[in-house]
């Protein structure tokens, strides 16, 4: 019995289920009574563990700074390989940048700013000799900026970036961080300390504070497997749009390199829309299938609404770039709600830029097109007997389609002509 009180705590399920009734009875008592006993030794254990793991890293940092030949070639090759990375999934997505800033050319600069407010008393210095800010009486805390050993953390890394971006572009009226809600204390303290530093335009910095993206089966962890890889989320949505296109069979005249061009702009639209839709300050339930469905508040909605526009104006036989005067037209009420619609635009990109919330401009795209589709279904257009009222409303049309285009154009969400 001592040999099995012995490795009970242990077992796993599969063994406990072939235990009797009273040792599983033991079992599970067992696993109680030692539970706090078994956490404490193995988060001992993990912390040992831990910590040399830390002590390796840290020496590894401290000879990467100091430029070993050997520390450097590794890190320059797994650089290669994270970079090569993010090259191919931002091509996939239609993500690129005007320039890179690197942590590891902008530390030094970081370094010799915090050497600078130590000796100007912004900063201070501890025994041990790593580098300190106080802001705990702005309602922070104590914030490391250099460690004993002299090696940059990231705050040292992020004041030098900052300060670099500044230099580089001295007429920028403002920066924003787009990073996740995670690190809302790491911009808190960044911001104030660049203010105790003195830098003026620390007050035009701002951090886009994202939520986190649920699955429907719980949250991403990457400690529990459940993270999703955006390249093969991008596939799984390039796939999905390929099965619901195939199922509503419009595509027979369409070339295979037309199917696939079609496939990805669908699935990277549903996928960019279904997430910019919700404000980013919240958190999202992303559910695939639902965010590629053709009905409702979804990206290929408001495509398919483009495209028929498109197929609508290729239709119009006739001349419609004429100038039309107020008299020339008697206007339907639900051309009135769409002429009020469209003048929205300019106000809904400037209140989405100001508030930092692309969320915005994709509802207001929506509501755009859901009043479109009811114009669409209340109004003949090409069936018009009256030449002026169809040349007018193609130009509507034509204007509604212009503007799903600007505004998906600023979501980063391409259009497709056909559908």
């Amino acid at each position: 019995m001592q040999e099995l009180v012995a490795k009970l705590p242990f077992l796993d399920t599969d063994t406990e289920l072939e235990l009797d009734e009273d040792e599983q009875y033991l079992h599970i008592h067992i696993k109680k009574a030692n539970k706090k006993l078994l956490s404490k030794l193995e988060g001992e254990k993990y912390i040992t563990q831990r910590v040399e793991i830390l002590k390796e890293a840290q020496e590894m940092l401290r000879k990467w700074e100091a430029g070993d030949p050997e520390v450097v070639a590794l890190w320059e090759m797994m650089n290669g390989w994270v970079y090569k990375g993010f090259e191919e999934t931002y091509k996939n997505i239609g993500v690129d940048f005007d320039s890179y800033y690197y942590e590891s050319n902008t530390y030094l600069l970081g370094k010799d700013v915090v050497a600078d407010g130590l000796a100007k008393g912004v900063f201070e210095k501890d025994p041990d000799g790593s580098v300190w800010i106080d802001l705990t009486e702005d309602g922070l805390d104590r914030k490391i900026v250099l460690r004993s050993d002299g090696t940059a953390v990231y705050m040292t890394q992020d004041i030098g970036t900052a300060i670099q971006r500044v230099k580089d572009f001295p007429d920028v009226g403002g920066m924003v961080y787009t990073v996740g809600n995670e690190q809302d204390y790491h911009f808190k303290v960044l911001f104030l300390i660049l203010k105790k530093l003195g830098f003026d335009w620390a007050d035009s910095l701002y951090h886009l504070s994202y939520g986190m993206v649920d699955l429907p089966s719980g949250k991403m962890k990457s400690r529990e497997g459940t993270v999703v890889d955006a390249d093969d989320l991008m596939a799984e949505m390039t796939e999905t749009a390929q099965k619901i296109s195939e199922e509503l069979g419009k595509l027979d005249d369409y070339s295979e390199e037309e199917k696939a061009r079609l496939y990805k702009i669908i699935g990277l639209g549903a996928l960019k829309y279904y997430i910019l839709k919700v404000d980013p300050k919240k958190r999202i339930l992303f559910d695939p299938k639902e965010s590629v469905d053709f009905a409702g508040n979804t990206g290929p909605f408001i495509q398919y609404t483009y495209a028929r526009i498109q197929s609508l104006i290729r239709r119009a036989d006739f001349d419609y770039a004429i100038t039309l005067q107020p008299q020339d037209v008697t206007l339907h009420e639900k051309e009135k709600e769409l002429l009020k619609q469209l003048a929205q635009y300019p106000d809904v990109v400037q209140n989405a830029a100001a508030g930092h919330s692309p969320a915005l401009i994709a509802n207001y795209t929506y509501d755009l097109v859901k009043e479109y589709n009811s114009f669409y279904q209340s109004v003949p257009v090409l069936g018009s007997e009256v030449m002026n009222e169809k040349v007018f409303r193609i130009q509507l049309s034509k204007k509604v389609g212009d503007t799903i285009k600007s505004a998906f154009g600023l979501l980063g969400i391409d259009v497709p002509e056909r559908m």
